[in-house]
């Protein structure tokens, strides 16, 4: 179903005594803003933690460098670190965006906390987007093969990326009470 579709069906909703009423359409247009700017937001910082957690265990810099060499700058990966890193920042925000509109739209399982289904749906998420990274970019694109360890890195560096933005997003979510309230812990009194 298109985004534009979905939003049409957002349109109406049904009260309490069955009537349907008309939503505002720039209320929905806001909701969905507002939801790609959370994404926007959590991409940009899963992005900077999963670069943390990579280059060290990598020792390299992200396949973007690769791909910056290949089709634009020429020569070696390793001449290219400012515009490696910068496209590495660009996919993550774009992939958050998409994540953060996605999120605001799906309604199924509202039952449980925003910031549990961010987790989940992150970390699903981000392992999507290292599937497709091997498939389409590395493999496909890059002709590069990983090796078994490299691999599992790659992947478990996706899986950080989509836990870290899955929470980002789903603690930014309506339904939170109050997102600049910080969290209170019980301390067992």
């Amino acid at each position: 179903m298109a985004v534009s579709d979905h939003l049409r069906r957002l349109r109406s909703i049904t009260d309490t005594e069955g009537h349907t009423s008309d939503v505002d359409d720039h209320t929905r247009e806001e909701h969905l803003v507002d939801a790609v700017a959370r994404g926007i937001q959590g991409g940009f910082v899963a992005t900077l933690i999963m670069t943390a957690f990579r280059l060290p265990l990598l020792r390299s810099l992200p396949p973007s460098a690769n791909f910056w060499s290949q089709y634009v700058g020429g020569g070696d990966p390793d001449d290219h670190p400012i515009p490696g890193i910068a496209l590495h920042l660009l996919y993550g925000v774009g992939s958050g965006a998409l994540f953060g509109g996605l999120f605001s739209l799906y309604t199924a399982g509202r039952s449980i906390e925003p910031e549990q289904r961010g987790l989940a749906w992150g970390s699903i998420y981000g392992m999507v987007l290292s599937v497709v990274g091997v498939q389409v970019v590395l493999q496909g694109l890059l002709d590069i093969r990983l090796e078994a360890d490299e691999l599992t890195l790659f992947h478990a560096g996706h899986l950080v990326y989509g836990l870290s933005l899955g929470a980002w997003v789903g603690s930014r979510t309506e339904g939170v009470e109050d997102p600049e309230r910080e969290y209170e812990y019980d301390d067992g009194n």
